[in-house]
């Protein structure tokens, strides 16, 4: 994991081995990656969220201002505009061939329809790569969580976590 090991028993720089731990030291371990697979899920929440609202950008820009036969909203001037997710008011289109593009802490950028589009499809690509690793990640910390739960139980269950007065007594 991420403690040095002697390097008396081959294993790689950075690992221990789990079976020299104690249990409250498994438990320690068991927590702290719980803790970090928590973090990594809600970040990979995140981006998700992050990769619909671009899709949306996209959507808006395609349907509301390039416009769309089959939607009925080619050539039309009037756009339902988003405030939120759920709430549009209606808006009129001053200018069909320029956008303003939100390219990030609040900066504005102007560009035309098409070059908006791509720019929010990067986003969704670079966004896509990154929940692609985010996603190997925590398949690897879950692997290792359930690699300390079993090393934790096998302990457990040999007697190593029983107090020492529990011991002594039988």
């Amino acid at each position: 994991m991420a403690s040095p090991s002697s390097g008396s028993d081959g294993a790689p720089p950075g690992t221990v081995n789990l079976a020299s731990l104690s249990v409250p030291q498994l438990r320690s371990l068991q927590t702290r990656l719980t803790s970090e697979l928590e973090h990594l899920t809600s970040s990979h929440a995140k981006l998700r969220a992050a990769q619909a609202k671009f899709r949306d950008c996209v959507r808006s820009i395609n349907d509301g201002v390039i416009g769309s036969e089959k939607k009925g909203t080619n050539g039309r001037d009037e756009i339902l505009v988003p405030l939120t997710s759920s709430l549009y008011v209606k808006g009129r289109l001053a200018d069909r061939e320029k956008v303003l593009v939100d390219v990030g802490t609040g900066f504005y950028v102007e560009k035309t329809p098409a070059k908006a589009a791509a720019f929010y499809d990067d986003k969704v690509k670079g966004l896509d790569s990154n929940l692609q690793e985010l996603e190997k990640i925590v398949q690897g910390k879950s692997s290792q969580l359930r690699v300390v739960e079993e090393m934790l139980r096998q302990k457990m269950l040999s007697g190593e976590g029983a107090p020492p007065q529990a011991a002594a007594a039988s």
